[in-house]
């Protein structure tokens, strides 16, 4: 499969990209700086710069020609302001999804946020942050051309994977390793029943593997 990841450089994407290249898949991952380019290479991921926030959806329909798969991985990241939320975590997000029917890539996985929510209500960066999130999954949801997947992870650790997860529509709050998302990414493109899904991931006792498969078809 060829699969682009929008946020290529960031933290769970660099994760996503070594797994689908080790199990021989094709990985290309979007970013902003060319210095990131060689990091990618290195992991065997092609890059392709080109900035999410200025670019047309022709430019990004043209760069996901071809894909397979579609992982919208990208984030304006802890200690950015309110207009970032709005730019990167939402209209990007419905840029890169609308790209994707343009392209004819009905396989897309788009990372939410725990709590995300269009109604939520609040002053801080965090509600702002919790909004945009939600407005961008309402959107691919909506996209009838999609076969999408919404995840949902909890709270995000650098702790090392356990390839434990617990994977629902409800899980309740709890942390997850950004590697135990990156495994369950890689899963759940390779698993287009569950498309039509929400879910929420926190560290549990399943196997990816399992866990993916046991929520595929609901």
């Amino acid at each position: 499969m060829r699969i682009v990841i929008a946020g290529g450089h960031g933290q769970i994407a660099l994760r996503l990209e070594r797994l689908l290249v080790a199990r021989g898949d094709e990985a290309a991952g979007i970013i902003r700086k060319p210095e990131q380019a060689d990091e990618l290479r290195g992991l065997g991921a092609e890059p392709i710069v080109l900035d999410l926030e200025s670019a047309s959806v022709e430019e990004v329909a043209e760069r996901l020609e071809g894909a397979d798969a579609a992982v919208f991985a990208a984030g304006a990241g802890p200690g950015s302001g309110a207009g970032r939320k709005e730019t990167v975590d939402k209209a990007a997000a419905v840029l890169f999804a609308d790209a994707a029917v343009r392209a004819g890539v009905r396989r897309f996985v788009i990372v939410s946020s725990m709590g995300a929510d269009p109604a939520h209500e609040g002053d801080e960066i965090f509600d702002v942050y919790l909004r945009a999130k939600g407005e961008a999954d309402a959107h691919v949801r909506g996209l009838d051309a999609l076969d999408w997947t919404v995840l949902r992870p909890g709270q995000l650790t650098d702790d090392a994977g356990t390839g434990l997860v617990r994977l629902e529509a409800r899980t309740g709050r709890g942390p997850v390793p950004r590697d135990d998302v990156a495994a369950v990414l890689a899963e759940l493109v390779d698993t287009p029943a569950t498309a039509g899904l929400t879910l929420e991931l926190i560290s549990g006792a399943a196997p990816v593997s399992v866990a993916v498969k046991s929520v595929a078809g609901n």
